[in-house]
């Protein structure tokens, strides 16, 4: 089962204040960073999994911590949106969680400029916990913001293309193409058209289709978000011109954005066996490493192929690259037991073993340096175009942002009226997202 995709964000509503660092010894002042961690305590541990698979994963790798550290019994409750995380964090108070993850990666601004979560960097420090050594770069990037560390990854998401093999086959077509322009013409190759819908799509580029979002395109251009001064760049970086010009020249080339949608309307669910490409409704689709497993379950009838993800024409250079994304762990800054509770965080984020069986269990990428190599690593042989993805150099996530992921909902709007043919002038359309993203950060501040 899956990490949950991020396409859309929880928005954090905290006012909780950043609290006032104490010595490299403890946490935070004031919010019960002075327990003896050797102490018998109990801690309560939230997360979102729900699966009956994902939820003894979690429950195995807790039976291991609490042997490790027989002091320490860990309270868990799973199935915990952000919606109730965020109250919670927001109440303060005895009854809520000592320990959280979340699979929201672009609150993590939010997080750690409000205080949500506690700054682990005492904690880091104390251990002498050397990240670089520890993490990949790109998962160091988006567990925190500005300087305030205040999560650690737990596992992480790769994106790459799932193909029919199958359908490549009848198309004469030999390999996964590399390029946007070869991909249009593979995508038109797979697509079969049948009176106002289809019979087969080669590929759903609306951004409304499953994981085909304004950020997982954008990983294949090499771009920035933001400039020095933490200004919107979507004006003045051409990639973003360049993404969105060719994902619309993908939907006029594939009969349009209202027959596409239209036939979108037909999929069934993207976490269920009717998902378009399990049933060969598309021969292509964008998603994560969590597919494989869907794709197991779901007894498709046909032989699956996984690549990288096409890059910019002129970026050839780089294929191989991809997004990436996963979850989050930290403290809540109101637990009186912040010793304790960063002991499981340790032990979950950075202790190999624990990585690597938590990755087993649900079929999620590593997100340790140590554990992506691990010959204890147990999945099907395609499961390595994922694990290269996550550590190829150009592979990339979004930026963090003080108000959370409400940038990447303003470009996707705009994306979504400029695919619709609402929007004509491009130009213009990206100096006014551009000018709303800064407007609403300065209002965040």
């Amino acid at each position: 089962m899956p990490v949950r995709p991020r396409r859309a964000a929880i928005a954090l509503a905290t006012t909780a204040s950043m609290a006032v660092l104490a010595s490299a010894c403890t946490g935070s002042a004031g919010n019960g960073a002075s327990d003896d961690p050797n102490a018998k305590t109990t801690i309560t541990f939230w997360h979102g999994w729900s699966a009956p698979s994902e939820v003894k994963a979690i429950q195995d790798n807790v039976d291991r911590f609490e042997k490790a550290h027989p002091n320490i019994t860990v309270k868990v409750v799973g199935n915990i949106n952000d919606d109730k995380l965020n109250q919670a964090l927001r109440a303060g108070g005895s009854n809520g969680p000592d320990v959280v993850s979340s699979f929201t990666t672009a609150n993590v601004g939010k997080f750690c400029a409000s205080g949500a979560l506690a700054d682990l960097k005492p904690f880091i420090e104390k251990d002498k916990l050397d990240l670089d050594k520890t993490f990949p770069k790109v998962l160091q990037e988006y567990t925190q913001f500005e300087g305030v560390r205040c999560t650690l990854p737990l596992l992480s998401d790769a994106y790459g293309l799932y193909y029919n093999k199958d359908a490549f086959e009848a198309a004469g077509i030999t390999a996964p193409p590399k390029t946007w322009s070869e991909f249009t013409q593979v995508a038109k190759k797979l697509t079969k058209p049948k009176g106002d819908s289809y019979e087969q799509l080669g590929f759903m580029p609306n951004y409304l289709g499953y994981e085909t979002v304004v950020s997982h395109y954008m990983s294949q251009w090499d771009h920035t978000y933001f400039d020095a001064n933490g200004k919107s760049n979507v004006a003045k970086d051409p990639a973003f011109a360049e993404m969105m010009t060719y994902q619309k020249s993908l939907v006029d080339s594939l009969g349009g954005f209202a027959k596409l949608d239209r036939y979108r309307t037909t999929f069934g669910d993207e976490w269920g066996a009717k998902h378009p490409f399990h049933t060969g409704q598309v021969a292509m689709q964008l998603d994560g490493e969590w597919r494989l497993n869907f794709i197991k379950d779901a007894k498709v009838g046909f032989e699956v192929g996984v690549a990288p993800l096409p890059v910019a024409d002129d970026e050839v250079a780089e294929y191989g690259k991809g997004y990436l994304s996963g979850t989050i762990m930290g403290i809540a800054p109101q637990s009186e037991k912040q010793n304790a509770a960063w002991q499981l965080v340790k032990y979950m984020t950075t202790n190999t073993e624990a990585v690597v069986n938590f990755a087993n269990g649900i079929g999620n990428v590593p997100s340790t340096l140590e554990a992506l190599k691990s010959p204890n690593l147990k999945f099907d042989p395609r499961f390595k175009t994922f694990l290269d993805i996550a550590q190829h150099p150009e592979s990339t996530t979004s930026d963090g942002a003080v108000n959370g992921s409400t940038y990447q909902d303003t470009l996707q709007d705009f994306a979504q009226k400029y695919e619709k043919g609402q929007v004509t002038d491009l130009k213009k359309g990206l100096q006014e997202t551009a000018a709303q993203i800064d407007r609403d950060i300065a209002q965040a501040k």
